[in-house]
C-alpha cells in the first residue's frame, strides 16, 4: 500500500503494479448483454441454458487463445478482464493456472447507461471471494449529461472506492465519454474530430470531477488519443495532486490501425502501462466459430487468431 496525501492505491497481486516498462497488457472479455447480443442472438439479456453454454464455451476458447500467446510476451504482463456470470471457468482457470496473469472482473451491471452495481448490496462480498487483483466499473460519463444523475452516480463510485479500498482491491475505472448532440455539432458531426479535438479536455474533466468525489482508482482504462499532448493532458489529470493513478488504453472495438495508432501514441507518455482490448481481439473469430462446426479444427482456429491479434497490439507498445 502507498500512500500519497490522502490519496491511498493498493496491489493485490504480489506487491507488483505495472509501470510504463513493466506494462499490463489486459485481454477484455468481461463482455455480458452485448456479447449475448451481437454473437449468440439473445434476446434482452436473457439467455436460454444452450445460449448460456455456448457463450461459457466461447470465453474458455477466448482465454486459451491468450494462454498460448503467453510464451511470446516477453516484457510485461498478461491479465484477463472476464465476468463472473460467463467466465467463471476462465476466473478459476486464471487462479489456478500458476502463470503470473493479472485478474480483473467488473463489478458494474452490464448493458445499463447509468453506473448499476451487478450484484447489488452484495457485490462487495462477490470481490473478496474471488479476491481479483482489480475490480474495474465502466462508467459512461460527460460534463454535459444531466447533472443530478452525475451526482447520484460519483456517489455511488465513492461508495464502491471505499469499499474496494477496505477489502484491499484497487479499482480499475474504464472511462466512456460519449459525444452529446451540441458536440458532435461542434465537432461538424465528424467523430475523428471529436475524438482529436473535444474528447480529450472532456476526460480531464470528467476525471477531475471524480477526483473531486473521492473517486481515485489505481487505473485510468481511457479511450485511446491521437496525440502525445492529448494523452500528456489527460495523464496529468490524472497524477493530480501527487497521485499515484495510472492509465491504460482501451479498445473500444475500434479498427485495428487506429488502434495501432492510440498504442503508439500511449508507449511514448510514461504515465500510460498498457492496454486493455476486447472485441478487437476476439469478436471475428467467436463469430467464424460459430458459423463453424464448433469442432476441434474451428475451436483451434479460435485460439491461433486471438492470439495473433493480442500478439500483434503487444507488438504495437514501444518500449
Amino acid at each position: 500500500m502507498t500512500l500519497t496525501g490522502s490519496v491511498v492505491t493498493m496491489t493485490a497481486h504480489s506487491g507488483w503494479r505495472p509501470r510504463h516498462d513493466d506494462p499490463l497488457f489486459i485481454l477484455a472479455m468481461d463482455h455480458r448483454e452485448s456479447f449475448g447480443r451481437t454473437l449468440f442472438d439473445v434476446k434482452n439479456d436473457q439467455p436460454d441454458s444452450g445460449e448460456a453454454a455456448a457463450m461459457e464455451t466461447a470465453k474458455r476458447l477466448i482465454f486459451e487463445g491468450l494462454q498460448t500467446a503467453l510464451p511470446d510476451v516477453t516484457h510485461g504482463r498478461i491479465g484477463v478482464l472476464v465476468d463472473e456470470r460467463y467466465g467463471r471457468s476462465v476466473i478459476d482457470a486464471v487462479k489456478g493456472s500458476g502463470q503470473p496473469l493479472v485478474l480483473a472482473i467488473p463489478v458494474e451491471a452490464s448493458g445499463h447507461e447509468w453506473f448499476t452495481l451487478e450484484w447489488g448490496d452484495d457485490w462487495l462480498e462477490h470481490v473478496e471471494a474471488v479476491r481479483p487483483d482489480y475490480a474495474k466499473v465502466l462508467i459512461r460519463d460527460n460534463p454535459e449529461f444531466d447533472a443530478e444523475q452525475r451526482e447520484r452516480q460519483f456517489g455511488a463510485l465513492a461508495a464502491v472506492n471505499a469499499g474496494l479500498r477496505g477489502a484491499g482491491v484497487p479499482l480499475l475505472y474504464e472511462l466512456l465519454v460519449p459525444a452529446t448532440g451540441t458536440q458532435l455539432d461542434q465537432a461538424g458531426h465528424d467523430t475523428f474530430a471529436y475524438d482529436r479535438d473535444i474528447r480529450p479536455g472532456l476526460v480531464t474533466q470528467v476525471i477531475a470531477d471524480n477526483q473531486e468525489h473521492g473517486v481515485e482508482p489505481a487505473l485510468w482504462k481511457v479511450e485511446g488519443l491521437e496525440t502525445v499532448a492529448a494523452a500528456q493532458q489527460v495523464a496529468g489529470q490524472a497524477k493530480a495532486g501527487g497521485r499515484t493513478a495510472d492509465l491504460i488504453v482501451l479498445g473500444r472495438d475500434a479498427p485495428a490501425d487506429r488502434l495501432d495508432h492510440w498504442l503508439e501514441v500511449a508507449s511514448q507518455v510514461s504515465e500510460f502501462v498498457g492496454f486493455a482490448i476486447g472485441r478487437s481481439i476476439w469478436e471475428d473469430a467467436v463469430r467464424g466459430y460459430e458459423a463453424s462446426d464448433r469442432g476441434a479444427a474451428a475451436a483451434s482456429r479460435v485460439r491461433a487468431q486471438v492470439a495473433e491479434r493480442y500478439l500483434g497490439f503487444v507488438a504495437h507498445w514501444k518500449h
